[in-house]
C-alpha cells in the first residue's frame, strides 16, 4: 500500500497554486554557512500560529527531556555522471568544471536516482539532453571509458532505465567519476568541499541523490547537548530519490503521483517510536523524509512497523498524522510536495505566513539555507 490508502483523510480539489509564495532569487543559498549550527531557525507554534526568530544553536533547549528525535541516516553519493554518447568523437567531459560547459554533440549528463537491480546492474536515472537519448544507445563515462551503460527504457520527463556493463569496482568508479548532485537552484559547479558539507554528520547508509537537508545543521556538539538534556535519538533510512524532488506538473494536488523511494526501519527504532507514542512523549522528526517514512510505516495500524521496502506516501493538507508531533525542516520550493507536507503538518495558512516572514527577514532558503521548527 502507498499514498492511496490515505485518501479518506485528504481534502478534495486542493490546488497546487495554493502553495505558492514570492521568493527573491538572492535569498536562495548558494553555499553552506561556515559553521553548520550557525544557521537561523524560525520556530512556528502550529496551534497558535505564532513564530519566533532563533538560531539553530537554540534547538537543544527547545527539546524536552524524554523527547525522541528521529534522524534519516542516509548518505549522499556522487550520483551525477558526465559522459558521451556512443558514436560520438567528442571526449568524455573531464572532472574539472563540467557543469560550466555547454553540452556539445554527444555529451551527456546522467543523474542516477535509484538502483533497481544489482545483477544486472540497472538504475533509474535522469538524462540531459533527454529527448536525444534513445533506447539501445550506449553512454560511456571517464576519459578511458571506465564505465559504460546501455539505455533500456525511457520515461516521460527525461527519465531512463540504464544497465551498466559489469565491472569489479563499480562503487569505487562512481565515487571517482561522479559529482555531488547539487540541486539545480545552486548556480555553480560542485566543489570538493560539497562532498562533506552536502552530507549530514551522522550519514551512514549510502544511497541518496539529495541530502536530507534539515540534518545539515547538526554538529557533534549539538548532538552532545541533546543527549545531556535527556533527549533520546534513533535513526531510520530513506534514500532520497526522484520522489522527493520531482516537480508537480498537475493543477490539482491529488492528481500528482509520487515516485517510490527505498526505506528501512530497524526493529529497535520501531520499538522506541511506539514506546514514545504510548507514553505521550514527543516524536520529533528531522526532515520531511523522516516524516514520510514514519507515517508510511504507521499507515495501517497507527503503530510504526519494523520494515523495509519502497515508500510512496504523498502527504498534503488533510492528512491524519499518527506518529510525528514536531518536525525540523528547511525552507522548500514553492508548489513543491515538500512544502505541501509542511503545510499539512503546520497548517497551510500558518506555514505560508511563516514563509512570508522568513522572506521579509532575509532568511536563506533551500538546501544550504536556514531551517524551521514546527511544533
Amino acid at each position: 500500500m502507498g499514498g492511496g490508502c490515505q485518501q479518506a483523510f485528504y481534502n478534495a480539489d486542493v490546488l497546487v497554486s495554493e502553495f505558492d509564495y514570492c521568493l527573491p532569487e538572492e535569498l536562495i543559498a548558494q553555499a553552506p554557512p561556515a559553521d553548520r549550527a550557525a544557521s537561523r531557525m524560525l520556530r512556528l507554534e502550529r496551534h497558535s500560529g505564532t513564530f519566533r526568530d532563533l538560531c539553530f544553536r537554540d534547538f537543544p533547549e527547545l527539546l524536552r527531556p524524554g523527547d525522541l528525535v528521529v534522524f534519516n541516516n542516509t548518505r549522499v553519493f556522487p550520483a551525477r555522471l558526465y559522459g558521451r554518447r556512443s558514436g560520438s568523437k567528442s571526449q568524455a567531459l573531464s572532472a574539472k568544471n563540467p557543469a560550466s560547459r555547454e553540452f556539445l554533440k554527444g555529451r551527456v549528463e546522467v543523474l542516477l536516482t535509484r538502483q533497481v537491480s544489482e545483477a544486472p546492474n540497472e538504475w533509474e536515472c535522469l538524462v540531459r539532453p533527454g529527448r536525444k537519448i534513445g533506447i539501445g544507445e550506449k553512454i560511456f563515462f571517464g576519459e578511458g571509458d571506465e564505465l559504460a551503460a546501455e539505455v533500456l527504457a525511457r520515461g516521460t520527463f527525461g527519465e531512463r532505465r540504464i544497465r551498466f556493463e559489469p565491472v569489479a569496482n563499480f562503487v569505487e568508479l562512481v565515487e571517482k567519476l561522479g559529482h555531488v548532485p547539487l540541486p539545480p537552484y545552486i548556480a555553480r559547479e560542485d566543489e570538493r568541499a560539497d562532498r562533506d558539507r552536502y552530507q549530514t554528520v551522522y550519514a551512514r547508509e549510502r544511497g541518496s541523490v539529495a541530502a536530507p537537508t534539515a540534518g545539515l545543521h547538526f554538529t557533534p556538539e549539538i548532538l552532545s547537548r541533546m543527549k545531556h538534556r535527556g533527549v533520546e535519538t534513533t535513526e531510520i533510512t530513506l534514500h532520497v530519490g526522484l520522489g522527493t524532488f520531482q516537480p508537480v506538473r498537475v493543477a490539482k494536488v491529488e492528481e500528482h503521483k509520487l515516485h517510490s523511494e527505498t526505506y528501512s526501519i530497524p526493529a529497535e527504532t520501531a520499538e522506541k517510536i511506539n514506546d514514545a507514542v504510548d507514553e505521550k512523549r514527543r516524536v520529533v522528526a528531522v526532515g520531511t523524509t523522516t516524516v514520510r517514512t514514519l507515517e508510511f510505516a504507521a499507515r495501517d495500524s497507527g503503530r510504526v512497523q519494523a520494515s523495509s521496502g519502497e515508500a510512496d506516501l504523498f502527504i498534503y493538507p488533510g492528512f491524519n498524522f499518527r506518529v510525528v508531533s514536531a518536525m525540523l525542516t528547511n525552507f522548500h520550493l514553492p508548489q513543491s510536495t515538500l512544502l505541501m507536507l509542511v503545510c499539512a503538518f503546520g497548517g497551510k495558512k500558518q506555514v505560508i505566513a511563516a514563509y512570508q516572514h522568513a522572506v521579509a527577514e532575509r532568511y536563506r532558503f533551500y538546501s544550504y539555507g536556514d531551517c524551521m521548527l514546527v511544533e
